[in-house]
């Protein structure tokens, strides 16, 4: 007669409980069947100017501004507001450093320092009543990034792959690509990527813009394709053998990854080789093959969103201008805005702009305040700031939104980071109030529990 042992009492009704759980878990982990309705976007593209673009010589217009230049910032502006580098100094008004006109049939007014994205006036929608909650740049991002400002959240590109999947088996779901030029680049973590408590297969996986186009995708020396597919399919059942025990959904993730960077192998690098496009697309863009830039970020991102990758973004760092702002304007605009206008241009002309939602903009905005030695610059700003959509069912060539006649709050039709989300959520075809995840007893959401509300007035 065999004993029966306390460990496999507990390992054999351990395993049936565990695996009931798990199988309750593995149900949650699969992406949802959405969308909720009929969706007017298939992806997106969302264009980060990291470091906080202002939106003072961008998209908002303040003739006041320009007429309190030099004079003392009115205390009833700034009283018990967050200031990120200016406490305690004797505040200034900073006046434009650049000048505005309208543009296009639309009229909407663009600073100088954006003569490409001027002639996109009427494909684009600016919001100039965005408000975050994150003064400093890394939960800043986070904010942006997640909903909230706790790290370890999943990233608004890891909810749409949960939500929607991918369109493509060659390709992850959602990609990163990052350039940088301009003053004080600010890092970039990947967790600002993250997939939280999502599956990991749903996380951003960085590109390369230079050297290999993925970290550990090529093979080593002396692995032929032949051997690593052999050792991926054993690895595939010992995986599917332990996970016919357990249901871990961490185990379902390993197999996809593993099958996802074998298939990567052989469809990256001709993605990521731009040589092979005409040169009229690579003198539009201002790229050049290889060269890491944002330009060629941008190219990369049409080409993402054509072979269905789902989340394309791209960081450009270099927007933190506290100082020499009319300098690392030029820089920074020099760098982005050709490829900003190219990549909407080449997208309409494709026939692809009507399903890809494109988004433009930073962090945060800067002050209305005078900040640096020598050349004048801006601190960070939350309570008022523009960014851009356009495509994917959004009504181009109109104008939301204002901040006040100093451009420091927004005051008429404010937009919070959450409306941005439920608005994108939105034209993806999904219900950010029905578009949850249980973790931790609770059914987390991107909007976070507070009502974010779909900004209708930008939808065609």
């Amino acid at each position: 007669m065999n004993p029966f042992t306390r460990r496999t009492f507990l390992n054999q009704t351990g395993l049936s409980l565990g695996s009931a759980a798990m199988s309750s878990l593995a149900s949650a982990a699969s992406p949802r069947t959405l969308p909720h309705f009929p969706a007017k976007a298939k992806r997106v593209i969302f264009l980060c100017m990291a470091g906080g673009p202002s939106h003072l010589e961008t998209f908002d217009y303040k003739p006041h501004l320009d007429q309190l230049d030099g004079q003392p910032m009115p205390e009833s502006f700034t009283n018990g507001q967050p200031i990120a580098q200016l406490q305690g100094q004797t505040l200034k008004i900073q006046g434009h450093l650049t000048k505005f006109q309208r543009h296009g049939q639309s009229g909407q007014r663009i600073s100088d320092y954006l003569p490409h994205t001027a002639k996109i006036a009427d494909d684009i929608a600016i919001v100039r009543s965005m408000v975050t909650e994150q003064i400093n740049h890394d939960p800043a991002h986070t904010f942006m990034n997640t909903g909230t400002a706790i790290s370890g959240r999943p990233s608004m590109g890891s909810w749409v792959t949960y939500g929607l999947g991918s369109e493509t088996e060659e390709l992850p779901g959602f990609v990163v690509l990052t350039s940088q030029g301009g003053r004080n680049p600010q890092p970039i973590g990947s967790r600002q990527w993250s997939a939280g408590f999502l599956p990991g297969r749903f996380q951003g996986v960085e590109f390369n813009s230079t050297g290999d186009p993925v970290d550990y995708v090529s093979n080593p020396q002396g692995v032929s394709a032949n051997q690593q597919a052999a050792l991926i399919d054993a690895i595939h059942k010992l995986d599917q053998k332990r996970n016919a025990q357990v249901a871990n959904a961490d185990i379902d993730t390993r197999l996809s990854a593993y099958e996802m960077a074998f298939r990567m192998q052989t469809s990256v690098p001709g993605l990521m080789d731009i040589s092979n496009e005409p040169q009229h697309v690579l003198d539009a863009y201002g790229a050049q093959p290889g060269d890491g830039t944002y330009a060629s970020n941008c190219l990369l991102a049409r080409r993402l969103a054509e072979r269905g990758v789902r989340f394309i973004h791209l960081y450009h760092r270099g927007w933190d201008h506290h100082g020499d702002l009319q300098k690392y304007m030029d820089i920074c605009c020099g760098l982005t805005d050709q490829p900003t206008a190219a990549l909407i241009h080449d997208l309409k002309q494709r026939g692809m702009l009507e399903d890809t939602l494109v988004i433009w903009g930073g962090e945060f905005g800067r002050t209305p305040m005078f900040q640096g030695k020598g050349g004048p610059g801006r601190d960070h700003h939350i309570k008022g700031f523009s960014m851009w959509m356009a495509g994917g069912g959004v009504k181009g060539g109109t104008s939301y939104g204002e901040t006040d006649e100093l451009g420091y709050h927004a005051v008429n039709d404010v937009v919070h980071v959450r409306d941005l989300h439920a608005t994108m959520l939105h034209l993806l075809g999904i219900d950010s109030n029905r578009f949850s995840f249980p973790f931790q007893g609770l059914d987390m959401r991107l909007t976070g529990v507070e009502k974010a509300k779909v900004i209708r007035d930008l939808i065609a």
